[in-house]
Formats: C-alpha cells, structure tokens, sequence
C-alpha cells in the first residue's frame, strides 16, 4: 500500500508510451480505439495517484516529484507524437517543453530548501500565484483541457470515417492551444516566485 500511488504513477508513464506506438507505428482502426481507452485510464491516473496518497496517508516528498516528472513525460509524448503524426504545429511541443524545463528547474532549486510544488508545503507564497498554480481548481481545469485535447486529437484521427470526425478534430485542436496557454500561464508564478530563493543565496 505505501507504494500503491507511484505505482499508478509510474503505470502512467508505461501507457503512453504504448499509445504513441499505436498512433505512429499502426494505421489501424483497432489500434486507435484502443489508444483512446489507454488514453482514458492514464488520464483517470493522474488524479488517482494523489487521491490514493492522500486516503492512505502516503504522501511524500518523493512522490510529489515523480507525479509531476509522470506528468511532464506523459504530456510531452502526447504533444511529440501529435507533431510526428502532423496533427498539431511544432510550436506547441517545443514551448511546453521549454516551460517544464524551466519550471522544473526552479521546482529543484525550492526542492531543495524543503518545499514542493503542490500541496502544504507549496513553494508558491502569494495568494494569486497558489490559485494560479496549486489550487485545486486550477490543476483540475488544466488536467481536464489537456485530457480532452488528447483523447479529441486521437478520436478525430481514427483511420475510417464516421459524421462530425472533422468537428472533433478542431475541438479537440482548440483545446491543445487553450491547453498550452494554460501551461505558460501556470508557469509564470513559478519563475516569479523562484526569484526569492535566489536572493536568498546570493546573501549566504
């Protein structure tokens, strides 16, 4: 039980990568349908892992950071594969890895000094910039437009026809860009927040 919820974190990062095999290496109808439901249980993951935490009381600083390392390599599959399919602009995964990468960064750095990025020990200090970036609202929000662009992006791609396939697909493409202005918008308080622990050591 105490390592039931990176377990399903970690199970997290296993599906995807089927997925993006099934997408880039199959054209087959079966294959599509199955990486939508694969697509449904890694997106039900996600919230799963820390709901698992928090019933049983198994919460870590270890397992903050490898849900939100889960986190980063999932979405980045996603929108990388998305791009190789020709789906969705190259801008799109090069600024949502740009941003983790600096988020990340700056999350080491506040890892380090005894906080996390989400939870009681938040490295986020300012009301609006908790709202912005560890509230429970706003990570729900961003997990369901991103859950919904993955499985719309997939659902109106799938090798035959059937009515409305073209509405899905620009749905779902809505959603990837609102996803992504969502991920820059959250990580703008991190980078602002951060700048505390680096006056912090330049006075040591």
């Amino acid at each position: 039980m105490k390592n039931l919820a990176n377990i399903i974190t970690l199970s997290r990062i296993f599906f995807v990568f089927i997925v993006a095999v099934l997408l880039f290496y199959t054209e087959s109808t079966t294959a599509y349908y199955l990486a939508l439901f694969l697509t449904a249980i890694l997106m039900w993951f996600d919230g799963l892992d820390g709901f698992v935490a928090r019933k049983f009381n198994i919460s870590s600083r270890f397992g903050a950071l490898l849900d939100i390392m889960g986190d980063r390599i999932v979405e980045n599959v996603f929108w990388i594969t998305f791009c190789a399919m020709g789906w969705l602009n190259v801008a799109v995964p090069i600024i949502v890895l740009t941003r983790g990468i600096i988020t990340d960064s700056l999350r080491t750095l506040a890892f380090e000094k005894g906080y996390t990025a989400f939870g009681k020990t938040t490295m986020m200090q300012g009301k609006i910039a908790k709202f912005i970036v560890a509230s429970n609202f706003s990570r729900f929000t961003y997990a369901v437009c991103k859950a919904v662009a993955f499985f719309l992006l997939i659902a109106g791609n799938i090798p035959c026809e059937y009515q409305n396939k073209d509405l899905i697909f620009n749905i779902g493409l809505i959603c990837a860009y609102i996803s992504v202005a969502f991920c820059v918008l959250r990580g703008l308080p991190v980078i602002f927040e951060s700048r505390r622990f680096f006056v912090e050591s330049s006075e040591k």
